[in-house]
């Protein structure tokens, strides 16, 4: 090994001196080119055996000292060496952080299993024993979905889900109710981590028991209220002025309060059903779209444009009240918040995604940051002219939570100034042909518009 210089120069300043030499000695002998060839081919030699001793050496996993050398020989070996001896420590280091690491997530109370491309199962750890009912080796190698079987998380799993995270009960303990979630690493590597959320589950539902049961004890009252206050305004002109106004304007807040708690008892019972995808009865959609969209002109008296387009031959499995109500949850609220001489359009149409239904309105519109919070309880972007309308607050999460019974999700796109769109989607599974004979002759037929009121 050349210490302090370039070793390449001092190689070729040897191949040089070698050369040199045999040319001499082959003058001296009076043959300098095949004594020239000789000292090329002897280097050529010596060059395959330090070859041959190098891929000896790394074959054998480089696990000795390098073999002796000279030259840039040496430097070559050394180098490799140094190399080797770093990647071994960088490999130390990957293992222990490893280690660490599978030590760390062992010890976590909720389940962690990692899934490979196929969705077999390489490694878990005790909590997925304990919540997923896995049993290590056994379930390696294993698809996941051999082992927890809920129809709900094979969707989840295979994508055909919402995203985000899902709650089902534990395969090993029905009363234990799981969170489950998906993240994806590496090429084709996902990170399955389930936790216990019983406790939560049992806190929501004690919230919806108690929702439910208010609601409830408060429906006798306000009826004997409602009805003490009906019989006052039957009394009509008999009444001081003062006691005329204060009997209207209780009358107006116990409405209110009626509707507020028919809408708590509803989302309470769609909260309730065990089964989110349940109804399953052929539902004439077109004739509950009619109906409503002249209830939408009566209403409007010709402030608004309104116009429809409606597959007739459209159905869907599903439950007929439910869908009603999602459907005029959606009107009103264009019809509400869009001012006199705008836009209602309502739609109902199919393509290869499934079934839609889109009410778009030219209305004051939504600023994008609120659209996400639209379907929580009580959430009112203007909470003065929401009640001012007598709105509840509850509409858009009796039609997310309605949806949802149906496997159907809601779009809301929506910009300040312009107007709103609600969609809802139906999957493909629910939609139907109508029954023979329950199709009118010419009931597909154009969109069909009506001009607002003109000035008088």
């Amino acid at each position: 090994m050349t210490v302090g210089g370039n070793p390449w120069a001092a190689e070729i300043g040897r191949f040089v001196a070698l050369l040199a030499g045999a040319l001499v000695l082959g003058q001296l002998a009076g043959h300098p080119l095949e004594a020239l060839l000789v000292a090329a081919l002897a280097y050529a030699a010596s060059l395959l055996l330090q070859l041959h001793r190098l891929e000896h050496w790394i074959r054998a996993g480089k696990k000795s000292h390098p073999p002796p050398a000279r030259g840039i020989w040496s430097e070559l070996y050394q180098q490799v060496h140094r190399l080797h001896l770093r990647a071994r420590k960088r490999k130390r280091k990957l293992a222990n952080a490893l280690k660490r690491l599978r030590q760390s997530v062992a010890a976590f109370p909720d389940a962690a299993v990692i899934l490979d491309g196929e969705d077999g199962i390489e490694w878990f750890n005790a909590g997925a024993g304990r919540l997923l009912g896995l049993k290590m080796p056994e379930d390696l190698g294993q698809r996941v979905t051999n082992l927890v079987r809920h129809p709900l998380f094979q969707d989840f799993l295979e994508g055909r889900g919402e995203p985000g995270a899902i709650e089902i009960p534990s395969p090993e303990d029905e009363h234990l109710v799981l969170s489950i979630a998906l993240i994806r690493y590496g090429a084709d590597q996902r990170l399955l981590l389930a936790r216990d959320v019983s406790h939560l589950a049992r806190l929501e539902q004690v919230r919806r028991d108690f929702v439910a049961n208010v609601s409830h004890e408060l429906r006798t009252p306000l009826t004997v209220i409602t009805g003490y206050l009906e019989t006052l305004e039957d009394e009509g002109d008999e009444l001081p002025p003062v006691w005329q106004r204060s009997v209207q304007a209780m009358s107006e807040q116990a409405n209110r309060m009626t509707h507020l708690v028919q809408d708590l008892l509803l989302l309470a019972r769609l909260e309730s059903d065990g089964d989110p995808a349940s109804p399953h009865e052929p539902v004439a959609v077109p004739a509950i779209l009619s109906g409503l969209e002249e209830e939408l002109r009566l209403r409007s008296a010709g402030r608004h444009r309104i116009e429809s387009s409606v597959d007739a031959r459209l159905w869907l499995a599903g439950d007929a009240q439910q869908l009603r109500g999602v459907f005029n949850n959606l009107l009103e609220n264009a019809l509400q918040y869009t001012p006199d001489g705008g836009q209602i359009s309502l739609r109902w149409y199919p393509d290869e995604a499934g079934a839609h239904f889109t009410v778009r309105d030219t209305g004051i519109g939504i600023a994008p940051q609120h659209i996400s919070r639209l379907t929580e309880r009580f959430f009112r972007v203007d909470a003065g002219r929401s009640r001012a309308g007598g709105g509840t607050g509850l509409g858009l999460a009796i039609v997310k939570h309605a949806l949802s019974h149906h496997g159907a999700h809601l779009r809301i796109e929506s910009a300040p100034g312009v107007g709103s769109s609600f969609t809802c989607d139906f999957p493909p599974a629910r939609v139907l042909e109508p029954p023979d004979g329950d199709l009118e002759p010419g009931s597909i037929g154009e969109p069909r518009a009506s001009a607002p009121a003109r000035d008088s």
